[in-house]
């Protein structure tokens, strides 16, 4: 779950302490996302949807950030990143097959 660590807190090193910051804010922007965009589909309102739509396009620029953020803080992310962002159409790519 969101925001509850599998291990002791203590054990942890500073990293994963970090790496899981970023990794709960980044659920949280998607849910925003994901309920922003339920409420722009559900409103009539034409100028509550251009707010709601804003508010939408601001989770995605802070959704974006941390997820670059722990690109460059996660090597084997980035690695999958590099390989999976960059295709023209969705395949599964063994990343261990390439050097």
């Amino acid at each position: 779950m969101a925001g509850q660590y599998h291990e002791p807190y203590e054990q942890l090193s500073r990293k994963t302490k970090e790496l899981h910051r970023a990794c709960v804010s980044l659920i949280e922007e998607i849910e925003a996302m994901d309920g922003y965009q339920q409420r722009i589909d559900a409103t009539q309102d034409d100028a509550l949807k251009k707010i709601l739509e804003q508010n939408r396009d601001e989770e995605k620029e802070h959704a974006c950030m941390l997820l670059e953020w722990i690109r460059r803080n996660d090597e084997g992310l980035a690695k999958n990143m590099k390989i999976y962002l960059s295709l023209e159409e969705p395949e599964f790519i063994d990343p261990y097959s390439i050097s």
